[in-house]
């Protein structure tokens, strides 16, 4: 008997947009609008699976133009014909394809794994191990002065948020101002976490931690520069508050170095730096078998990549915590289907895979 194969025989790109409430400010970058590059992956059995790559420079290293021209010009080729049976090979080609452009990969891992759930007929994130049926997410307070962070701090309370993420980094005396004075406002039922984008150096990511510590903080997120693993190590070792990389880690090479080292006390995955769904597993593997938690985070991003890391973190009891306030700080909602905000809850849909049904991009529609 004849085994019939599904395979692969497009892969399209398109741009979504969608502007944000307010800007959003970290020690890095500064955004007032989300533009994503939508990949849409078909195969000869109608079956279409949704990713989506954000361009961040200033992390990544990708802008829009490097994102397309790594799909178009490296990835399809490499795996137009493909059996989406043979998925491991298939993400072994699209890893192979081209070097870093790790968002590139990214949007087309979690289109293949749309697609995957979708063949076997279930949610995403019951393919992936079904931990959870819901999670919650914090939402971030961006870096401005005292006043404007304290108020937006209420009013993300005043939204149903519990636990808040409050962007530093950089004057480190002002920012122990900042979280003490956001702490006074909130109350001591409201949960803070505290992300210096890689905004201080050793020494003062020290004193601030001890300082901090005072108005009960759950974790302190990459407090130092992103390859400066000894400094992260000694704030880890000497900070009384849990220390968090994110911008350290991109690989599964990354998570054994911190791990090896002991430069960390939890892991934060994004799929944008990781390379897609795939290689987060195997960060999350590598974690859980060292005793390390994990959360899972976002870039600024719309829908179609949040639903996918919303259902990465449902799938796993290592993922203990959930950065996903992205498409919830956004003006308008281009994309149809996908998670669901209540406060800080979060569910799902119950289409299979990602459960996106539309998704309208700049200039066409993809999906129904």
């Amino acid at each position: 008997m004849e085994v019939v194969k599904t395979k692969i025989v497009d892969i399209k790109t398109g741009i979504i947009k969608a502007s944000l409430k307010k800007p959003f400010i970290t020690a890095l970058r500064r955004a007032i609008e989300v533009e994503d590059v939508i990949v849409k992956i078909i195969t000869d059995e109608g079956l279409e699976g949704f990713g989506e790559a954000a361009p961040t420079p200033a992390i990544t290293g990708e802008t829009h133009g490097s994102i397309i021209e790594a799909i178009e010009k490296f990835i399809k080729p490499a795996i137009i014909g493909m059996n989406i049976e043979d998925f491991e090979e298939i993400i072994k080609k699209i890893n192979n394809s081209i070097l870093h452009n790790t968002s590139a990969k990214a949007a087309c891992d979690i289109a293949l794994y749309d697609i995957l759930s979708k063949y076997y007929e279930v949610p995403l994130y019951q393919f992936l191990g079904g931990a959870k049926k819901s999670i919650s997410t914090d939402i971030t307070i961006s870096l401005n002065d005292i006043e404007k962070m304290v108020l937006d701090s209420i009013e993300a309370v005043n939204q149903g948020f519990n636990t808040l993420k409050i962007k530093v980094g950089g004057d480190y005396k002002k920012d122990i101002q900042r979280v003490k004075a956001i702490r006074e406002a909130v109350g001591e039922k409201i949960n803070l976490r505290v992300d210096a984008n890689q905004g201080w150096k050793t020494k003062e990511a020290i004193f601030a931690a001890n300082e901090i510590a005072k108005y009960n903080i759950e974790l302190l997120e990459q407090p130092v520069k992103a390859y400066d693993l000894e400094g992260l190590k000694e704030v880890t070792k000497n900070s009384p508050i849990p220390v968090m990389a994110d911008e350290s880690i991109f690989s599964p090479y990354d998570a054994v170095k911190i791990i090896s080292m002991k430069a960390a006390d939890i892991i934060n995955i994004k799929l944008m730096k990781c390379g897609g769904i795939y290689n987060a597993l195997k960060i999350n593997s590598l974690a859980e078998s060292a005793g390390i938690e994990c959360m899972v985070g976002s870039m600024m991003e719309c829908k179609v990549s949040v639903t996918a890391a919303a259902h990465l973190a449902a799938a796993k009891s290592n993922i203990t915590r959930c950065d996903l306030d992205a498409p919830f700080l956004l003006n308008n909602d281009p994309v149809i289907g996908g998670i669901f905000y209540n406060g800080s809850d979060i569910t799902f849909s119950e289409g299979f895979g990602l459960g996106i049904e539309k998704i309208e991009l700049k200039n066409e529609i993809f999906g129904e």
